[in-house]
């Protein structure tokens, strides 16, 4: 889609003096052999196990083993896994050592770096922060790309303009704040959230955390920062508003869900959530994941390589429903078969809330926008509706937004999506009323 170059649009402030910027960190090289080592036994445990099911001459369609294999086959494999571990401790206290020369300077991160790691944490997020892996993401609030610090000195410093007012953007899966940033036709840049803040009066933060942790486990502590940052905050805060794209959106509505349980007080200052692209009841393509999961183990002589696609990361497997809470995962196989049994999570009463979706689709009701919509989250999911009524979220008609001939990614950088919430978070807004009902397009529900 061809964006328009304008004044109003292209308000981010202007780039700061260039500085330092790195493709590789000193701990980074620590963290790959740390992978690479993990990638060799998980590689190894692989192969032993399809060739203990080969050798067992079960039928094409027997039960499959997960034994190891014994004998001399055995002491091989575990010689190899052996072996490999002695090589990772040694590599890793050899660039121990490295790291200490190269001493305590650290350039800023490139934004090729960024993304390479931010698709690594969506991806293996959970398994890098189990193995305390240097290349996990730490959650962490971003002003103009630096982090803050949680104490009244280092926020008024950082912030010596802070406003009564913070808007919080909440990035999707695989991505990093650098990513709501974007270039212009003209070669100006655009940044979503700095340009409603100029707009609505806003202090801008962005959230940084992994992505391949559970949603859940983002949520509570993204709730235990802000409340954090409420307690800190420089000047009395009268507003917080949340924009979330894709799964951001579903850690905002966790965090305000796990917030309000535990009687916190930073709730009581939302007065909005914007989602874009959110995936509320799931998202297809890990639904089809799922089921490669189900017919490669449905063989003994293929059920090893399901290991392969059982290696996504417990962010990617909560998108299959569109799972908020603890107790929609905990105490069951994340990768076995099963029906939605997530918990019922209504959006918080008294907050404005506000959902658009896109659809591939050049027209409204195409098939195309039923089965793929933007391209990984269906129209319907996206505006929180459902076959099952209790399901359904209640977004008023006049709070949601459908978007033609635009992709996932495309949400956060679109003019259409940016006027639309410049009006709707800068216009009066009237409290929620329970007469909105469940959102409706052509006068009734769409399935799910």
């Amino acid at each position: 889609m061809k964006r328009a170059h304008d004044a109003r649009v292209n308000n981010a402030p202007a780039p700061a003096p260039a500085k330092s910027r790195t493709h590789l960190r000193k701990a980074d090289l620590r963290g790959a052999s740390r992978l690479a080592v993990s990638a060799t036994i998980g590689l190894t445990d692989l192969v032993e196990n399809l060739h203990h099911n080969i050798a067992r001459v079960s039928g094409p369609f027997g039960a499959a083993s997960q034994r190891p294999t014994k004998g001399i086959t055995g002491l091989v494999y575990r010689s190899i896994r052996g072996v490999t571990r002695l090589v990772g401790g040694s590599l890793e206290a050899l660039l121990g050592q490295v790291e200490a020369l190269l001493g305590p300077g650290m350039a800023d991160s490139s934004a090729e770096r960024e993304a390479v790691v931010a698709a690594l944490n969506g991806v293996l997020g959970d398994h890098l922060e189990a193995s305390a892996n240097p290349l996990a993401i730490q959650m962490r609030l971003l002003h103009e790309g630096a982090p803050l610090t949680f104490d009244e000195a280092s926020l008024a410093r950082a912030l010596p303009s802070a406003r009564r007012r913070v808007l919080v953007m909440v990035h999707g899966l695989c991505m990093h704040p650098g990513q709501w940033r974007s270039v212009r036709d003209g070669g100006g840049s655009f940044d979503l959230g700095v340009s409603l803040a100029t707009e609505g009066g806003f202090t801008p933060l962005h959230l940084h955390y992994n992505t391949g942790r559970h949603v859940s486990t983002n949520g509570r502590q993204f709730a235990e920062l802000l409340q954090t940052l409420l307690r800190s905050w420089p000047t009395p805060l009268e507003e917080l508003v949340i924009v979330g794209h894709s799964m951001g959106g579903l850690v905002a509505r966790s965090a305000v869900h796990q917030a309000m349980e535990r009687g916190e007080d930073w709730p009581r200052h939302l007065k909005a959530m914007v989602f874009l692209g959110t995936p509320h009841h799931g998202a297809p393509l890990e639904r089809g994941g799922h089921w490669i999961d189900l017919i490669l183990g449905a063989s003994p002589y293929t059920a090893a390589f399901a290991r392969l696609g059982q290696l996504r990361s417990a962010g990617i497997t909560d998108l299959r429903h569109g799972n908020l809470l603890e107790a929609d995962w905990s105490g069951a196989d994340r990768f076995a078969r099963g029906k939605d049994t997530r918990a019922n999570v209504p959006l918080p009463a008294g907050v404005a809330r506000y959902a658009v979706a896109a659809s591939l689709g050049a027209e409204r009701g195409a098939l195309r926008e039923k089965l793929m919509g933007d391209g990984l989250v269906p129209v319907a999911s996206a505006l929180g509706q459902h076959r099952q009524a209790a399901r359904c979220l209640a977004f008023p008609a006049d709070r949601r937004l459908t978007i033609q001939g635009l992709n996932h990614l495309e949400l956060m950088a679109s003019d259409a999506v940016h006027a639309q919430l410049s009006t709707w978070l800068t216009a009066p807004r009237r409290r929620p009323r329970a007469s909105d009902g469940v959102a409706q397009i052509g006068g009734s529900p769409l399935a799910h």
